[in-house]
């Protein structure tokens, strides 16, 4: 037991760290490990590989995603700027070289092969990019000389334009409505906000008309019998076998003709071996993570760690939305992966890391001196 008069760097951790938040996020990675034992072996044994290869790395990733998530739970706000600057700095040179250099598959250029493991650095870019966005966002609104929202502008342009040239719009779409969440949070005037809807359709209409990988998944999406929609009807088919309890752990058999069943359609995996209980919980947890980071945002008076932590818990619950959507044929295809369910090294990585920054922000901080933010009078 850790005692509160403990002054330790620990103990201080924990008595000021948000223990539901760090549970729901541990039982997540929990049921991926458990979740990757029915959903990889297939695919092993169709790569000709061992039946628990995929298993074994999933593994060897979570373990360094959660000492990861931890231990950028213990930075302070200041801290995790600095971070964030490196990690982004790092992440959009790797995001620029996969255009180069990049490993292509399926058409698309979008990771970095390095010692023999396959890096996607648009998955570290985007909780970095998150904290910068909302530092700029806080510091135009402290000081009217930093032109913050239009530095923000060009953040995320720079950040868009190589992952369309990879493609990724997938990401490039996750990124921008994230964006635009927090700047509309930052204070932004209505007639921007329209302003900024109508961009967003313009955008996806000069997607479907000059992207054809693009316009294809959008006619996919309109026409269930497309051929390219294989994957999302045996997702449904999935769903459909496993009912409310599941066929059991390795009894389903749509696994089997998924390709991506360990990544972009875990999901579907999950409910037919598993049922559509199971997938609840799994709901549940991800809104309790949610619904727990934005009630802390939401009494938070700092507008940076207000914004980033709003950034990063949008980021995660947004993406997780997205591929369950997909999962269920509610939006196109994306190529997104199911955040500590899926397996993929950089998305958990990545996440642990992004997480690691949401814990650390959501943290107890004692402060001297606090105003309400509707009366201006100390708190």
């Amino acid at each position: 037991m850790v005692s509160r008069a403990d002054d330790r760097a620990f103990a201080r951790w924990w008595w000021t760290v948000d223990r539901t938040l760090l549970a729901s996020l541990m039982a997540l990675i929990a049921l991926g490990l458990f979740i990757s034992f029915a959903a990889s072996p297939p695919i092993a044994e169709r790569h000709g590989l061992s039946s628990y290869y995929f298993v074994l790395r999933h593994v060897l990733f979570a373990i360094p995603a959660v000492i990861i998530m931890i231990s950028f739970s213990f930075l302070s706000p200041r801290q995790v700027r600095r971070v964030a600057l490196v990690m982004f700095a790092l992440a959009l040179i790797g995001v620029i070289l996969t255009l180069f250099i990049g490993v292509e598959v399926k058409g698309s250029r979008r990771w970095l092969s390095l010692a023999g493991f396959t890096i996607q650095p648009a998955e570290f870019i985007k909780p970095a990019f998150v904290v910068l966005v909302a530092f700029l966002f806080s510091e135009g609104a402290k000081r009217p000389d930093v032109p913050g929202k239009l530095l923000a502008i060009f953040l995320l342009a720079i950040v868009i334009a190589p992952l369309v040239a990879q493609p990724d719009f997938g990401q490039a779409m996750l990124i921008a409505l994230v964006w635009s969440a927090m700047i509309f949070l930052a204070g932004l005037q209505w007639r921007w906000v329209f302003g900024l809807g109508f961009l967003g359709i313009g955008g996806i209409v000069s997607a479907y008309t000059l992207l054809p990988h693009v316009a294809r998944r959008i006619n996919a999406f309109l026409d269930p019998n497309n051929v390219a929609n294989y994957q999302v009807n045996r997702s449904i088919e999935s769903f459909v076998n496993g009912g409310w309890f599941g066929e059991g752990p390795g009894e389903g058999i749509v696994k089997r003709r998924l390709p991506d069943s360990h990544t972009d359609f875990v999901f579907a995996v999950t409910a037919e071996e598993f049922g559509i209980v199971v997938c609840g919980i799994i709901v549940i947890l991800f809104a309790i993570v949610v619904l727990r980071g934005l009630t802390h945002a939401l009494k938070e008076y700092d507008p940076f760690v207000r914004l980033s932590l709003c950034g990063l818990i949008l980021l995660f619950g947004g993406q997780a939305f997205i591929n369950m959507a997909v999962n269920l044929q509610l939006m196109p295809a994306k190529g997104m992966t199911l955040p500590f369910i899926s397996y993929g090294g950089s998305s958990l990585l990545a996440v642990g890391m992004g997480m690691g920054f949401a814990l650390a922000l959501a943290r107890r901080r004692p402060s001297a001196i606090r105003f309400t933010a509707a009366r201006g009078v100390l708190a």
